[in-house]
């Protein structure tokens, strides 16, 4: 059988992505504290260095979501109705999507990332190994407005969010995007979701400080890529990656911290950097089932069922929208 597969097209470089990318480096570096958003860390090496990030013995997130999603397939795919279609916000390499795929079938899959190499390659890999689905990648900002593909338009829809990327987001902000895909999933619309528990602070800090120096790359990655796609002359040695837990606002903060005095210029523009000072590249909150049922409650959804592992490390939400 022929795979169902439409692949996004090639933008170019000078594109409103590209322009945004450096409004928001400019502003960020501008900033005090200085700060980039997380979303730029997904170029193709990025999303590689994710990937193994996941596979790092320190990082459980991915392990434990992925073993409550095996244990839980056929609960979870009672919640996803006939012919549905699965829309998974910041796809990446569709690994934790197939164990749904393979227990509840579905009318099509449309995996959304900001990464267009990385999509591209991994929607086709998905088409080859089920050639009877219908996979629509779309390349879209999922924090952003975007419109799915007109092939999926009537058919119910059921948002897939794993891996705890809602904890990435402010709270206002993780309410403002649950609202968005409210409205972009439509009436009647569902929502799979994980979110990463609080609990002790050692295996939180040591998640996010593999041993490998996995973490450390991708974050200094965000340098590399500012210096490729805008210009920037960063010097990566003169940056180390630093991880800490905020306890108070139930956090993970990621930085890079310059080790001396320096100047670094983006697009011409010029930024200096103390000793020490750093740049706030990431926040990933941790919450109780309690604190997560009020902040979906305040954009429109109800949590229906939540599933978690023996250790109640980690929770996947099926959500109901109200």
């Amino acid at each position: 059988m022929t795979a169902h597969v439409r692949l996004p097209r090639t933008l170019p470089v000078d594109d409103t992505a590209h322009r945004a990318f450096l409004a928001d480096v400019v502003a960020g570096l501008s900033a005090d504290p200085k700060t980039i958003p997380p979303k730029y860390f997904y170029d193709e090496r990025g999303s590689q260095l994710f990937e193994a990030i996941t596979r790092t013995p320190e990082y459980y997130p991915t392990r434990t979501e992925t073993s409550i999603l095996t244990a839980r397939a056929a609960e979870i795919a009672a919640f996803i109705p006939q012919d549905a279609v699965l829309v998974e916000f910041g796809a990446g390499a569709l690994t934790k999507v197939r164990i749904l795929l393979d227990a509840a079938p579905v009318r099509a899959f449309v995996p959304v990332d900001i990464s267009e190499a990385f999509l591209r390659g991994q929607a086709a890999r998905l088409s080859r190994e089920m050639p009877g689905l219908q996979v629509l990648p779309v390349v879209a900002d999922f924090t952003a407005s975007f419109p799915l593909p007109a092939e999926v338009a009537t058919a119910p829809k059921v948002g897939f969010f794993p891996g705890s990327t809602i904890g990435n987001f402010e709270p206002h902000e993780a309410t403002a995007f649950l609202r968005h895909a409210g409205a972009l999933l439509g009436p009647g619309a569902r929502l799979i979701l994980g979110v990463d528990l609080v609990k002790d602070s050692d295996v939180l800090v040591a998640a996010y400080n593999d041993a490998a120096g996995v973490t450390a790359e991708f974050n200094l990655n965000l340098l590399r890529r500012i210096n490729r796609e805008l210009g920037a002359n960063f010097d990566l040695s003169a940056f180390w990656h630093r991880a800490v837990y905020n306890r108070e606002q139930h956090r993970i903060e990621m930085h890079l911290a310059s080790k001396a005095r320096q100047r670094v210029r983006v697009d011409g523009r010029c930024f200096d950097f103390r000793r020490g000072e750093t740049i706030h590249t990431e926040n990933s909150y941790k919450y109780t089932p309690d604190l997560f049922r009020t902040l979906a409650s305040g954009a429109g959804w109800r949590v229906a069922t939540t599933w978690t592992d023996p250790q109640k490390w980690f929770a996947v939400h099926a959500l109901v929208r109200d």
